[in-house]
């Protein structure tokens, strides 16, 4: 019997997946057919995959062309299932010619013809076609406007910057870029933005009201009020508010969370994040200090991110301690925040006037987690034990710092109408909004 393996992703299957399953299967007797697993799509850069692996799975069972279906998990799987299985062909479709050659050694490798004018890809972006504007300032919104090149149906069509000229140049394809934020907002279906938190409400608000969705840079605004307002607002109307928050959207953040939440280390006791950067207190004068992000609105927010989503937010007491830059105590040029839960203990530092390092460190009852800083670029963590024979290292790709995953899920959001999408719930969103209220009213707050 000769034996035939084919692999692919088979999201919204369509005809052409079909005919190259038929001619896959007319090259033997028995067809294999590999469904990349969501996490492994990922890392080849596959992230706008619509459908869940069992959906893919169902989709290619359907067909009743594969006599047996496997799940792709990891780089040099083929090699292992080849000889596994004892494959004789491996196939797969033309535009992949060359790349498997290597397989050669193995089994017959056949390059197969795609069937043309249909592809995944473009029925994905002729089905989310979205209008994206921008409004911000560098660095942000030129690694949001690189990172929705990856991002199939997003579009950005419209830019408010702070340096147009140098925007026009690397982005002549954005049709409008405008001194306006009403134009904006009328020539767009949602919007980016990464302006000043005290601006965040209005501008917010405005776009709800014209019917647009909104990705807003945390904190979203600066009042539990003002919070609640704008996310009735957006159910009301049907529309998308969700806090852009990349570190959330990592795929090793995400892998930790869902290892803790399991008892990779048993019961979570202590959360201690650190995040401080100097960079943009270079020569800054301190009667510009108003325009600036404070290190609580820059920081606290992916400081807070693994506290609150480990631990919960409802903790029974909290301390603030900043020390200012300003004699109207505005501008903490460092903040420690520290945490006490029924059953555990945080602390999150946050710094635009101070350095430290920026690690992660969580403890349980089984062992303890760290990660190196800076943290929240995660691609890495170690799981330590008692016994250091018994630590893992977990290694996972980190593409645009998490933006086109956050962007990913934003579009999903869009085209579903689920809030639940975002990788930030909206009690995690309002309890940051609450600390960063509590800060700017002084209270739970030490001045040193």
């Amino acid at each position: 019997m000769k034996k035939v393996i084919t692999y692919g992703t088979y999201d919204l299957f369509h005809y052409g997946h079909q005919r190259l399953l038929e001619r896959a299967k007319a090259l033997g007797d028995y067809l294999i057919v590999g469904v990349t697993a969501d996490d492994f799509d990922k890392a080849r850069g596959k992230i706008n995959v619509e459908q869940s692996l069992i959906e893919r799975i169902e989709a290619v069972k359907k067909t009743g062309i594969a006599d047996e279906i496997i799940v792709e998990e990891y780089e040099g799987q083929k090699i292992d299932d080849i000889q596994r299985y004892g494959v004789d062909i491996f196939a797969i479709g033309s535009d992949w010619k060359g790349k498997f050659d290597y397989l050669g050694e193995y089994c017959q490798v056949v390059y197969l013809d795609r069937t043309q004018g249909v592809s995944s890809t473009e029925l994905r972006t002729q089905r989310n076609k979205i209008r994206l504007g921008l409004y911000g300032k560098y660095p942000a919104i030129y690694k949001y406007a690189n990172e929705s090149a990856f991002v199939n149906g997003l579009d950005v069509t419209s830019a408010l910057v702070d340096d147009i000229d140098r925007f026009k140049l690397n982005y002549p394809s954005v049709e409008l870029i405008t001194n306006s934020y009403e134009e904006l907002l009328d020539n767009v279906d949602a919007v980016y933005l990464v302006t000043h938190p005290s601006q965040h409400y209005e501008q917010i608000k405005l776009a709800l009201e014209k019917n647009k969705h909104v990705l807003c840079e945390s904190p979203i605004v600066l009042s539990a009020n003002q919070f609640d307002e704008l996310s009735e607002l957006a159910k009301a109307r049907g529309l998308i508010l969700m806090e852009a928050i990349k570190t959330a959207y990592s795929m090793a953040y995400n892998r930790l969370i869902l290892l803790l939440k399991g008892g990779k280390i048993g019961r979570v006791v202590s959360v201690d994040a650190i995040c401080t950067s100097l960079a943009d207190m270079q020569n800054t004068d301190t009667s510009e200090l108003s325009n600036k992000w404070n290190s609580i609105c820059a920081w606290g927010p992916t400081a807070l991110l693994p506290v609150f989503q480990l631990l919960g937010t409802n903790y029974k007491s909290k301390i603030i301690t900043s020390t200012f830059a300003d004699k109207e105590e505005t501008f903490d040029l460092f903040t420690k925040i520290a945490f006490v839960y029924e059953h555990a203990i945080a602390s999150i530092k946050v710094g635009k006037g101070v350095k430290s390092e920026g690690e992660l460190i969580i403890s349980g009852t089984e062992g303890y987690v760290y990660v190196p800083a800076p943290w929240w670029k995660m691609d890495y963590f170690e799981i330590r034990r008692e016994d250091p024979t018994q630590n893992k290292r977990y290694f996972y790709q980190l593409d645009g710092e998490g933006i086109r995953y956050e962007l990913v899920s934003f579009l999903k959001a869009i085209q579903d109408g689920r809030k639940n999408l975002s990788y930030v719930s909206d009690s995690v969103s309002k309890a940051f909004v609450e600390i960063i209220n509590d800060f700017n009213i002084k209270k739970d707050l030490i001045s040193i």
